[in-house]
């Protein structure tokens, strides 16, 4: 991922816009931070359909309708006091 300082990239903008489009996500740092992170259109669509909802995730898990625990009947051991 290339890596724009904030002031190169505000000076070469369409240059990152066009980078981001043709080779990926671009990295905008500030004093040696990164602080942002330009991506084409097609990469921010392709992050949105990935989005899971959490309803969905929780709905689509494991069925446990007959899921029944067994408890151990051991009551420990007796100790004098």
């Amino acid at each position: 991922m290339a890596e724009w300082q904030v002031q190169e990239a505000k000076a070469r903008f369409s240059e990152v816009v066009e980078r981001a489009r043709t080779e990926g996500p671009q990295t905008i740092t500030r004093h040696g931070r990164e602080r942002a992170v330009l991506l084409s259109i097609e990469d921010y669509h392709a992050l949105l359909s990935r989005q899971t909802d959490v309803r969905e995730l929780l709905l689509g898990g494991p069925k446990v309708d007959d899921f029944s625990v067994e408890r151990d009947r051991d009551v420990g051991r007796e100790i004098a006091l």
